[in-house]
């Protein structure tokens, strides 16, 4: 299960672990213009893990999910330091 709020400066994405025990603490995604961040609560611990993404770092991450095995680096059409 996930839920999507749209706030004044970003969009919330909260997943929520619905599947077999163990479960795993909520997954809080926080998209902003200028960076993403991901985190989650580690109950190990006690407090709550944050990883921010760079928009360029997201496009990678979106791409790398599709890809095989490499290096890679991505271009974009509208990149004019080609």
């Amino acid at each position: 299960m996930f839920t999507i709020e749209h706030e004044f400066d970003s969009t919330l994405i909260t997943f929520v672990d619905e599947g077999e025990t163990p479960l795993q603490e909520d997954v809080v995604i926080n998209a902003f213009a200028e960076c993403v961040t991901v985190e989650q609560y580690d109950p190990i611990s006690g407090r709550v893990q944050k990883i921010t993404f760079s928009p360029e770092q997201l496009d990678d991450l979106a791409a790398a999910l599709d890809l095989p095995e490499g290096v890679y680096r991505l271009i974009k059409d509208d990149d004019t330091s080609r």
